[in-house]
């Protein structure tokens, strides 16, 4: 087994679609080969002893060059090599991802009587993103939320906001939102471009979206874990009830701030129980 190499993203996830290319000193190749499913090349051309270049590609990431040596037996262990994503955003793993709203929030924040903040969160929704292997702008994110489930922790506000003055839940209640492109703004932080429709009116709406991580869970599943932020105009999806106190300050702020903790398990559906 002349040559052996693993490769892995930055998270330590394998690549495996990822092929390696071994050139000589010369810089003639010598050696193709493709990983396996594990991320892992095993290849038994014989390679004379000498130095040797090692190029790894795949599709959606940058290249990556390592040196390796042959020794006389004719063993070369080129070890683990890393692949950062194309543009040098990472995200998790290709394919679907679910989310898991047992361990997620959907909150908003409005401003109260100008000078503290009301939180509400909602606490029946689903949601699915779709990470793309070739090109990171292709992933999409799909959620749907029951309007109705919005908690403040006071019974007669909510009851309010459920009404044709806020949400109008009777009428319209679902909201949803769907991705339509993906924006790199760092490392690990993306613009997420969709349309949120709400109370009957759908207006585009950009995510602010941070990958916080990849990891086992304690139920044999993959998990990946986000935060995004956005801001939205009441007035824009048509609630535009407020009450104005004496001294002509807003008693709800005009403007919501929206907080997503997401955690997401890998795969079409969520694990049994």
């Amino acid at each position: 087994m002349p040559l052996t190499a693993r490769i892995r993203t930055r998270d330590g996830w394998a690549v495996s679609h990822s092929v390696v290319t071994v050139t000589d000193a010369t810089g003639t190749q010598v050696l193709r080969a493709e990983a396996d499913a594990e991320g892992v090349v095993r290849d038994t051309t014989a390679l004379a002893p000498g130095a040797y270049t090692v190029i790894v590609t795949a599709v959606g990431y940058a290249p990556a060059a390592a040196s390796s040596i042959v020794t006389a037996s004719g063993r070369a262990e080129v070890g683990t090599v890393t692949l950062a994503r194309q543009g040098g955003t990472e995200l998790p793993p290709p394919g679907p991802w679910t989310v898991d709203p047992a361990h997620s929030s959907v909150a908003a924040v409005a401003r109260h009587l100008g000078i503290s903040s009301v939180r509400g969160r909602f606490t029946e929704f689903a949601a699915t993103v779709e990470v793309a292997p070739d090109d990171i702008a292709k992933s999409r994110v799909e959620a749907v939320i029951r309007a109705a489930s919005i908690d403040t922790g006071n019974g007669m506000r909510d009851t309010h906001l459920r009404s044709a003055d806020f949400l109008d839940v009777e009428r319209y209640p679902e909201i949803t939102y769907r991705s339509t492109g993906l924006t790199a703004a760092g490392s690990d932080r993306w613009t997420v471009h969709g349309e949120l429709a709400m109370r009957g009116v759908v207006r585009p709406v950009d995510l602010d979206l941070a990958h916080l991580g990849t990891g086992a869970d304690p139920w044999g599943g993959t998990r990946a874990a986000f935060r995004a932020t956005a801001e939205l105009r009441r007035e824009d999806f048509a609630m535009n009830y407020n009450q104005v106190l004496q001294a002509g300050i807003a008693a709800i702020g005009t403007t919501l701030r929206v907080e997503l903790d997401i955690q997401a398990v890998q795969g079409a559906s969520l694990p049994a129980a």
